[in-house]
Order: C-alpha cells, then structure tokens, then sequence
C-alpha cells in the first residue's frame, strides 16, 4: 500500500507538468510585450517549425521595417500546431497576420477570426482548381462512376487535394467512407478514400491499381516531379472542381486598419522591388501578391460551406 500511495503522488505532481506543455515556437526577438502594438506577428500552421521558419523570417524581415511609419518596430513570428490552436491565436490578438491555402483560410474567415485581404500567386497562378483523373483503361467516365471505388487524397488539410474534390463529391450525392489501407476493399455505392500524403503517391497508386482514381491540382497535373510524364499517358482527366485562389494572405480581424492598410501596401510592392526578390522566392516561391477582388471572394464562400459540410459528414 505504502508503494501504491507513493506512485499516486508521483503521478500527481506529474501531471501538472504534462499540461503545462506547449507547442514549438519560432520567434524573432521582441522588446515589447506579447500583445504590444508595435510588434507585428506573423503566423504558421506547422507539423516543421524550423523549416517554416527558414521560409517565413526572411519575409518578416523584409516587411517590419517598411511598417515603421504605422509604429511597428520589430516582427515575430508564432506557429501553431493546428488550424484550431491558429485560430485561438487570431482571436486572441496573439497573431497578425498569416498566408493559408484556400481551405484554410475559408475555415478561418467562417470563424471570424480573420480575413482575406491578398491573393498569393505562386507557380505563375493566383487560382487553381482539382482534377480527377483515373487509368486510360479504367471503366470510370465521370465522377459517378467512383461510387464502389477507392480515391487517393493527399492529406486531411490539402485544398486541392481533399476539400475541394471532397466537397465536390457530396455536391453530386455522394457518400464518402476512409479506407484503412489500399488492400481494403471499398463498399457498394460509397465513395472510399485514402491519403497519400504526397502528389507522387497518388500518382503512383493510381498507376499500380492500388486504387482507382486519384485528385490534386490543375498544377500538380502539369509538373512532372509530381505527375511523371511516363504515367500521365497512360491517365485521363474525368472531372474537375471550380476554381480556388492559390493561397492566401490573412489578417486578424481587430487589427489596426492603419497597420493592416501598410502591410497590404508593402506585399504588393514587393513584386516590383530588386530587394525582394530572393525573400520571395524563398516564401514558398512566391511571385507576388495581389487585391483580393469579388469572384475570389464568391470562391472562398463556396469552399467554405464546402469544407464545413467535409467536416461535418465525412471527418
């Protein structure tokens, strides 16, 4: 008994400890507080904080002292290791601002922690959209076909690759049920699915039959590192989604409009500055960023109820 107690009481003091845990944090540093005007906080969703990090500093850099003239003297920047601990972040005026996919960003303007104020072009494109494709000698001809067949998705936060195609699917009257493993067999009239985690996955689970269709973007379509020319002739296209901004730049609603104004400022004249270009090459090969105008808005209203209706009928 006397050995009992003393474990109960080890496991006790323990356990504050287990709570008191926090995620990673990638920051600059700060002379202020954590909420101190002055500082701008730039955001991350991240399962990597030292390569997010890596790619989101050199643009923290390249913005704050170009802020100056709106009282922001220094930047950090602050991941969180889900969409909901970033959208805590945001409503807590713990985060300014943030670049999101498209789904991500209709999930956090559909809780009114932010919102979109620039498109990010990336790959020469502002918008894309998701394309099912299947083997050329596969008897699918369009997305009714898929039902008592299997589908590779990419993750369970892609836009391209699971939102979209997923919203799609339950658009048309679709069920949608996940898959163990590719050797499990898919139910009748169901939509079964799988991630795959990366583009070259599903391409080449499709290729070896391991299921029957797979989906990502119009742009992962076109880039052979990710669809290989020696698979592609042997794919064809038998859908597509509507079109979706690329990415996002977002901020936080309560910000100041003076430092919010600046900041959208500074982004869209990045493009057009000799100093910015390694730093925005280095952000995730970004081109440039432009105003978000009233079909991208529409788009993002659409993925939103999309993606709600994925996460509540599917997830």
């Amino acid at each position: 008994m006397p050995r009992l107690v003393g474990l109960l009481c080890v496991l006790l003091v323990l356990a504050p400890l287990a709570e008191a845990q926090v995620p990673a944090v990638a920051a600059t540093p700060t002379a202020g507080g954590e909420n101190d005007a002055s500082v701008l906080v730039l955001g991350r969703v991240s399962d990597d904080p030292k390569a997010h990090y890596d790619q989101l500093k050199p643009l923290l850099d390249y913005v704050v002292p170009r802020m100056a003239s709106v009282g922001i003297r220094s930047g950090r920047i602050l991941m969180a290791k889900d969409l909901q601990q970033m959208a805590s972040y945001l409503r807590r005026g713990r985060v300014d601002w943030v670049n999101e996919t498209a789904g991500n960003a209709a999930l956090l303007e559909r809780r009114g922690v932010a919102k979109s104020f620039l498109v990010t072009e990336r790959e020469g494109a502002t918008r894309y959209h998701s394309v099912f494709f299947v083997r050329r000698d596969s008897p699918v001809r369009s997305l009714k076909d898929l039902a008592g067949r299997s589908v590779a998705f990419q993750n369970p936060y892609s836009t391209s690759a699971y939102y979209l195609p997923a919203a799609q699917l339950l658009e048309q009257g679709m069920t949608l049920e996940l898959l163990l493993s590719p050797m499990d067999k898919p139910a009748p009239d169901t939509v079964s699915y799988l991630f795959a985690r990366t583009e070259l996955n599903i391409t080449t689970w499709v290729h070896k039959r391991l299921v029957d269709a797979g989906v990502f973007s119009n742009l992962d379509w076109s880039n052979p590192q990710r669809m290989p020319p020696s698979f592609m002739q042997d794919f064809r296209i038998v859908g597509r989604s509507d079109d979706v901004p690329r990415a996002l730049m977002l901020a936080r609603h309560g910000m100041d409009p003076k430092v919010e104004a600046r900041l959208r400022e500074v982004l869209m004249e990045a493009s057009t500055d000799p100093d910015a270009g390694e730093v925005l090459r280095r952000f995730i090969d970004t081109s440039r960023f432009v105003p978000i105008n009233d079909e991208d808005r529409r788009a993002l209203d659409r993925l939103g109820k999309g993606v709600q209706r994925v996460r509540s009928e599917v997830e």
